[in-house]
């Protein structure tokens, strides 16, 4: 039997070269804290990654890992775990990495709903190449590739998760280590593809990008923690909420218009309709707070096991059973 690990048997003797300070810190911690909760044997864990100052990852790890090429990581997370169905497979990736170059094979990888985990690191700019905008960048920002602002919408990855028939879809801030752990474990045990959007803080290239939300003295009445089960609830005083009006979702005080908590919409991450997930997923600032938390979990087929139960039916069908008999199947020709 293999015995039980520790976070600190997960950390590598590799130095950590992020800037200090930087939001990869606290998701690395999050991560070697997750992973032994999941119970799965430590010589089961796999973890992939692109190129991006996020993909630095693996080495910091002491697990199995691959340092991948750029925006191929989704491709070969997906071949891994439909090689070997007993790893537990994570992909560490950036906005860039994920969402640019990587775009395609994220998409199909939900898609598929391959059993795989996808830590989507979202800083809104390229770090590693020094400040270029992304597909997440906001639109305006000036950057070293956008000196008057870029004119481009940027990408929602949750959305685009939805889009994709998503089954699994998270968001969290990078500090808040005890959330982002909570969440990784979760994904772990969702069976098909786990996104995990993390708003993490470039505090070279792109610092303060999520400080709305984050401030300190506002971040009660900017977010809201969704948790099944439980009414969207949120602010310093408890006393904001969110109701359905009509198709729409909408802020209201509880106290006031005769609104009771009663009438505060109760989050379902397993509704197999996503279109309330969706919502939830583009609430934006100031209008709204910002979901965090997990927002879709809902149950599908995996790609491994469908594969899988197609391979022991044609099998089961086959005359063919070694390679002899392969290789003397059909037309023969014997050269004298």
């Amino acid at each position: 039997m293999t015995k039980s690990y520790t976070a600190k048997e997960l950390k590598s003797s590799v130095g950590v070269k992020w800037c200090a300070g930087c939001g990869d810190h606290a998701i690395l911690n999050a991560l070697q804290k997750a992973i032994p909760e999941t119970g799965v044997v430590h010589e089961n864990i796999a973890i992939v990654s692109g190129i991006g100052c996020s993909s630095r990852l693996p080495y910091y790890m002491e697990t199995y890992g691959m340092h991948t090429i750029h925006g191929r990581a989704s491709a070969i997370a997906s071949g891994l775990k439909s090689a070997n169905q007993n790893l537990q497979v994570w992909q560490i990736t950036g906005d860039g990495d994920c969402l640019a170059i990587g775009g395609n094979h994220f998409i199909h990888a939900i898609r598929r709903n391959i059993d795989i985990n996808i830590i989507l690191f979202n800083n809104e700019i390229y770090g590693l190449t020094k400040g270029q905008y992304s597909p997440t960048s906001k639109k305006g920002q000036i950057t070293k590739t956008s000196p008057y602002g870029t004119i481009e919408q940027p990408f929602n990855p949750g959305a685009l998760t939805i889009g994709a028939q998503g089954t699994f879809f998270a968001r969290a801030i990078d500090v808040d280590i005890a959330l982002v752990s909570n969440i990784f474990v979760q994904a772990a045990k969702h069976k098909g593809t786990s996104v995990i959007e993390i708003l993490q803080n470039c505090v070279i290239f792109n610092n303060g990008a999520h400080g709305y939300i984050t401030d300190r003295e506002e971040k009660e009445n900017r977010q809201i923690l969704l948790e099944h089960g439980k009414p969207m609830i949120f602010g310093k005083n408890r006393d904001k909420g969110i109701v359905l009006n009509g198709l729409d979702l909408q802020v209201v005080t509880i106290g006031e218009n005769g609104i009771t908590e009663k009438d505060i919409l109760v989050h379902d991450a397993h509704m197999q309709n996503p279109i309330i997930h969706l919502a939830l997923i583009n609430m934006k600032a100031p209008d709204f707070p910002v979901a965090v938390g997990i927002i879709r979990d809902v149950n599908a087929e995996t790609y491994e096991s469908l594969l899988l139960a197609q391979e022991n039916e044609q099998i089961e069908k086959s005359s063919i059973t070694c390679m002899d008999e392969l290789f003397m199947h059909g037309n023969t020709y014997e050269i004298v």
